[in-house]
């Protein structure tokens, strides 16, 4: 038998519809674009400078840690053999990259202590940059 899987997905609205989640977390208001920034546009949320810029922006961290929280509780205290969070903004690169490097960066100290897995997946990340104009 398989152990419990939190499985963390980013994605870009621009590139199809959000994944089946459980929570999902629309970034495309919320936080920092780095698309705005000409030096951090063909970077990505991989990118520590990217990553940097997207956690300070005021809250964004907190929004990660209840999230992980929420997911670990769903995964603990349910049935569910999966959990899924998925993190979107426009492009699926910078944002929802980092935001979801973020959970499951927090999410492994949960799952050590548990006994689950942590998958993350990036589904968009390798996609082209999205025109200015789907980022105004």
């Amino acid at each position: 038998m398989n152990p419990p899987l939190l499985r963390v997905v980013s994605f870009g609205y621009g590139h199809g519809p959000a994944p089946t989640a459980d929570i999902t977390l629309d970034l495309r208001r919320s936080l920092r674009n780095p698309h705005h920034d000409p030096a951090m546009r063909h970077m990505t949320g991989l990118d520590e400078r990217v990553y940097q810029h997207v956690l300070d922006t005021p809250g964004a961290r907190h929004l990660a840690a209840q999230t992980t929280l929420a997911a670990h509780m769903l995964l603990t205290e349910t049935s569910s053999p999966v959990v899924t969070v998925a993190a979107g903004c426009v492009g699926g690169r910078h944002r929802a990259v980092a935001m979801a490097r973020e959970i499951e960066q927090q999410a492994r100290s949960y799952a050590a202590a548990a006994g689950y897995e942590v998958q993350l997946v990036h589904r968009d990340v390798h996609r082209d940059v999205l025109p200015s104009s789907v980022h105004s």
